[in-house]
């Protein structure tokens, strides 16, 4: 077994049983690394400063949950002992004064850092195509986008580089990437992880997520951040009820996506799983409604108040002025002038449009007493690198970032736990992904049930590196 083939539970149990030396592990994970340079997954990646923490830990020793486990982090979220650039030219050489709370538990734990990975610039998109620091390449098909903004992330785990890898969500960021890398994604219920420590864009939304091969390396993480412990044993999928929403989620899918689809709900179906076909109602408004509004409205504001926060001697405008992704840069100039978003609908959609979709969630689980809603995590597969503005679809030019997010969005807004899990390739190779969002706070049994899930999926296929 090579080092792409562990998982972090396996690799814990060969570290903790003397068969791995934790500087070994190190040793082959920067070989990795160096190997699929290629896949410019990474923004800083220090070998020496992760061999120096891995003979540390080797000397440490210990039974600590997550002793020795190499985890690399998105580079927007805050490490003292790394630069936090926020994937933007502004900040490379940005070093925060403290961990973000949630990287902290995690080295607590005995976890080491491995190295900070590339992003679409300032998170503010899904192809992590970064015109500062480059395009993150997917595993599946360099040629093709991974997804994003958390790109690197999905990527350096489906590459087999690290493990584990935190991203962040703010509608879709740890899911599509996710989706489209092949690995399992994941987003707390909102403040489950809590926002603070990495670079903002809507403190109403963001939130830290994980990329691993198994549910069983998310529950992991899940655990050593939250102290929250795991059920006793998976449930059996006989009888479970899950929602299916084909208004709206399952619309417009590309053909392989859809027949994927159908394949995991047959699947689910002949395990005893019981489908509740009911739609949720005004699910596609209601999101429309809060997402941009919100998004919009808090993003320069809270990204003023990081920097203050965090003493960088730089203004809003002059980390704007620097921007090298044109999509970012034209967005974030329109909010600083006359396109910036109005007071009245971004507090129409806290007040009024928010608590309507949460609402709408709330009903739709107690009124069909199901246990998560199930539905492609994309309605398409990766598309080409440099595809930022538009992408075909069923023969269609349709925009890029509105339709990657469809699917992703509502369950953000709401503030919901979601997974994407991997359940194949699509006849051209790609990745495609199921997601179940859960009931606000019922994080730990989406995780089981989740788990349960992967149990009958047949494996994925690894990428051709």
């Amino acid at each position: 077994m090579t080092i792409s083939d562990l998982t972090a539970t396996e690799a814990l149990r060969r570290i903790r049983g003397g068969e791995l030396s934790i500087e070994d592990y190190a040793r082959q994970v920067i070989a990795r690394a160096e190997k699929l340079a290629k896949l410019n997954v990474f923004i800083t990646f220090d070998p020496e400063q992760f061999l120096e923490d891995a003979r540390r830990a080797d000397k440490a020793g210990g039974n600590r949950a997550l002793c020795g486990l190499p985890i690399a982090l998105k580079d927007n979220i805050d490490t003292k002992g790394y630069p936090t650039s926020g994937g933007t030219a502004a900040l490379k050489g940005h070093r925060p004064a403290a961990n973000a709370p949630a990287v902290q538990k995690l080295l607590d734990q005995g976890a080491i850092i491995a190295g900070k990975l590339n992003l679409h610039e300032l998170a503010m998109g899904i192809t992590s195509n970064n015109g500062v620091f480059g395009a993150v390449h997917n595993p599946y098909n360099p040629d093709m986008i991974p997804g994003g903004s958390s790109g690197g992330s999905a990527a350096a785990v489906a590459a087999g580089i690290v493990p584990v890898a935190l991203g962040t969500d703010t509608g879709g960021s740890a899911r599509i990437p996710g989706a489209l890398c092949g690995v399992v994604g994941f987003r707390p219920t909102m403040d489950r992880y809590g926002n603070q420590g990495a670079v903002p864009i809507s403190h109403t939304r963001d939130t830290i997520g994980t990329f691993a091969h198994t549910v069983e390396d998310v529950m992991l993480v899940d655990e050593a951040i939250t102290a929250e412990k795991s059920l006793d044993a998976l449930p059996d999928l006989h009888g479970v009820r899950l929602g299916v929403p084909r208004g709206y989620f399952y619309e417009n899918l590309e053909p392989d996506v859809a027949t994927a689809a159908e394949k995991t709900l047959d699947l689910l179906r002949a395990k005893g799983a019981v489908l509740v076909e009911a739609d949720i109602p005004d699910v596609g408004p209601l999101d429309e409604a809060v997402s941009f509004p919100v998004v919009l409205y808090e993003f320069l504001p809270d990204l003023e108040k990081y920097l203050c926060k965090q003493g960088c001697e730089i203004t809003v405008e002059e980390l704007v002025a620097e921007i090298g992704s044109p999509d970012v840069k034209g967005l974030s100039l329109s909010l600083l002038g006359e396109g910036a978003m109005p007071e009245e609908a971004y507090r129409a959609a806290i007040e009024v449009h928010r608590p309507a979709l949460q609402k709408a969630y709330a009903d739709y689980f107690k009124a069909h007493d199901v246990a998560a809603v199930i539905f492609p995590t994309t309605p398409l597969t990766a598309r080409p690198i440099g595809q930022d503005e538009t992408v075909e679809l069923n023969g269609e030019q349709v925009p890029t970032f509105g339709t990657f997010i469809r699917n992703t969005d509502p369950g953000s807004n709401a503030g919901l736990p979601g997974i994407s899990l991997p359940v194949g390739l699509s006849s051209a190779g790609l990745p495609i992904g199921m997601e179940l969002d859960g009931p606000d706070g019922s994080d730990r049994k989406l995780l089981q049930l989740a788990a349960a899930i992967q149990d009958v999926l047949e494996p994925m296929p690894a990428p051709k590196l």
